[in-house]
């Protein structure tokens, strides 16, 4: 297994050629729209302003990148006892590990073209450590399956993890990553299918804080200081327009990151 640094080194070029007809397909995929909606029980009643507003446009689809652990490239979490989980900072089954780093609690809330809040759908949810490592794949954390886990949205289209903040790696803008499933069923089986795949953004501000502050994320400062949201290869056409999570706490106390999105 190679790390994020020769990753970037070996991967990153070519991956541009892997991922750019991915990313080129968004705006189509957006357009297309009603064929990614999710099959999922819908609620009823009336949708706020505010979430009409945030449902105005599909989130962008995106590349799953090389370290999903969806069966895509190598291993499946997805099918292993003990993913469906709101604390995803421990590993699971041969390995109690806790990712240490600064408490994230990130929420995403789905909803359909209607502005519809979609109950039960399913989320897995994975994101890199302090260092900047992928449980399963980066040196050092192969044994891991940390920071990834499932949840199934509530009533009112929303799924919680308890994690910690994610560290900046050499050529990408702090991130996580995430899948969508029209049901837990469909999102653990390992067959899906996927109905979104894309990733949150994590504010510059507050991802500098952190990266100055606290313990462990030394190489973040670096890493961050060297990618614009504007060149990343995956928030750079739009800025991460539907992508954005607003983040609000502090180092001491943790961080509380929200994003809604329309798939």
């Amino acid at each position: 297994m190679q790390d994020n640094e020769a990753f970037v080194r070996e991967v990153h070029d070519k991956g541009l050629t892997y991922d750019l007809p991915v990313m080129s397909r968004r705006r189509m995929l957006a357009t297309v729209g009603g064929a990614a909606l999710l099959s999922a029980p819908l609620l009823t009643g009336a949708t706020s302003e505010a979430a009409a507003a945030a449902c105005a446009a599909e989130v962008d689809s995106e590349t799953a990148g090389p370290y999903p652990a969806d069966g895509s490239n190598g291993p499946d979490v997805r099918v292993l006892s003990g993913i469906v989980r709101s604390d995803i900072r421990p590993s699971f089954g041969t390995s109690t590990t806790v990712a240490p780093g600064v408490p994230l609690q990130f929420s995403l809330t789905v909803l359909n073209a209607a502005c519809t809040p979609t109950a039960g759908a399913a989320i897995y949810a994975w994101h890199c450590d302090r260092a900047g490592r992928y449980s399963l794949y980066s040196t050092g954390v192969t044994r891991e399956n940390y920071l990834r886990g499932i949840q199934v949205t509530n009533a009112a289209g929303t799924v919680t993890f308890t994690s910690i903040y994610p560290g900046c790696y050499a050529g990408r803008w702090p991130h996580i990553h995430f899948e969508v499933y029209a049901s837990l069923a469909h999102a653990t089986s390992g067959a899906g299918p996927i109905r979104k795949t894309s990733q949150i953004a994590l504010p510059q501000d507050v991802s500098q804080t952190v990266y100055r502050s606290a313990t462990g994320y030394a190489q973040s400062v670096t890493n961050l200081s060297r990618i614009t949201l504007a060149r990343d290869m995956v928030f750079g056409d739009d800025l991460a327009a539907t992508q954005m999570a607003s983040v609000t706490g502090s180092v001491s106390a943790g961080y509380v990151a929200n994003l809604t999105i329309t798939v």
